[in-house]
């Protein structure tokens, strides 16, 4: 058997992983697929053949929204905007009892905290059933 051609085999098939590697990373493949990278934000279904799609486009600073109208014969660009920032939770308030709900932005928030004591028992209506 001749070593050096098994040697050579050898050598040809150890690259190829390494290749496809460089590839990836190269400007030729990896690169500028990864700027055209699309990201789906909302979907809005019209109908069962018709939708709203928003989709998010760039990085960065350079992210823009496309709204588009799909429907199974095109898509059609409804209107393009940069992108919002990501919405932050805000954690609802609770409070701990009724005198928390006191009259303390108007007549409304005094009517509703005098119904939510009645419904506990706690109004001058109550006629201890």
């Amino acid at each position: 058997m001749n070593w050096t051609a098994l040697a050579w085999f050898l050598a040809i098939v150890a690259s190829i992983p390494l290749l496809l590697w460089l590839f990836k990373r190269s400007q030729l493949l990896g690169a500028n697929a990864a700027v055209g990278t699309a990201r789906t934000v909302a979907v809005l279904p019209l109908s069962a053949s018709q939708k709203v799609v928003t989709v998010e486009l760039g990085r960065g600073d350079e992210k823009l929204w496309l709204v588009l109208g799909v429907t199974p014969q095109s898509i059609t660009t409804l209107h393009t905007m940069t992108a919002l920032p990501p919405l932050t939770p805000v954690a609802p308030t609770v409070p701990a009892s009724v005198d928390d709900l006191a009259p303390t932005q108007g007549p409304a928030s005094a009517t509703f905290a005098q119904l939510l004591g009645r419904l506990r028992g706690q109004g001058p209506d109550h006629h201890g059933r």
